[in-house]
């Protein structure tokens, strides 16, 4: 079973309808999100055992762990439709992020941490050449991958086809765009694309994209690190639909 580190890691599994078989504490190990981490498994029945420090040590060699850790079931993957039906069952318009051969676990964390943070129904990742969900992705994402539907794809170009079959636009993030960031409109049922760090998304895919947009860079640098530029996208693009309900509500009132 995966073994996952941290407290707030910790404290988000618990809170999540997954699976926690047991949890691991530091012995000496205090604070407010232990007491609530030892009574939310408490109330989950996962047993509690206390470790000395070499006994801990030999369960997780990391040394971030903040004196918790715990062991959780295999992650269940959903598929397109469930995350579709997020976004119907909130009644908004589908708001999805299709994250393309993401190398850096850590940068997997940070995405799914902002992705969650501002709002996005659902992840969809490739199943190969994209980095494995390991512990230095969940502690990335402090705990925010417990709540944040993911469906694992075999092949991004007929993912494509089927999202834009179910009515959604398809946007690609790339330096060559024509369009910037904050001059398009981002109120539409939509699927944001990210490519690898360092390289973007392949060619095949940008050409499969309805739209390409960019941020626009003003220093020597020519590129962002891609948990930054999703969170500058994902922030703007929140702030647009924010301003539409806005609208929408002022209208009615009146």
């Amino acid at each position: 079973m995966p073994l996952i580190v941290g407290r707030q890691p910790v404290l988000e599994a618990l809170k999540s309808k997954n699976f926690v078989e047991k949890v691991y504490i530091l012995f000496g190990a205090k604070g407010n999100q232990i007491n609530q981490i030892k009574f939310l498994a408490k109330k989950r029945k996962a047993k509690v055992v206390v470790l000395s420090k070499q006994k801990f040590r030999e369960l997780t060699p990391s040394t971030a762990t903040q004196g918790v850790a715990a062991l959780v079931g295999e992650r269940e993957y959903n598929d397109i439709d469930d995350i579709l039906k997020v976004a119907e069952e909130k009644n908004e318009k589908p708001f999805i992020l299709l994250l393309e051969n993401i190398q850096d676990p850590r940068n997997l964390g940070a995405l799914i941490r902002t992705a969650e943070c501002m709002g996005v129904h659902g992840i969809i990742l490739p199943k190969d050449r994209t980095a494995n969900i390991n512990q230095d992705t969940v502690k990335a994402s402090a705990g925010a991958i417990e709540h944040m539907p993911i469906a694992k794809i075999t092949n991004v170009s007929q993912t494509i086809d089927e999202l834009k079959s179910k009515g959604l636009w398809i946007v690609g993030t790339s330096s060559r765009a024509d369009k910037v960031l904050t001059e398009f409109d981002f109120d539409i049922p939509l699927v944001l694309i990210f490519g690898q760090e360092g390289q973007g998304m392949r060619r095949l895919t940008e050409d499969k994209c309805d739209f390409l947009v960019k941020i626009p860079l003003f220093g020597k640098v020519e590129s962002l690190n891609v948990s930054v530029a999703c969170g500058m996208f994902l922030y703007e693009i929140r702030r647009q639909k924010s301003m539409t309900n806005k609208k929408s509500e002022g209208e009615v009132k009146e």
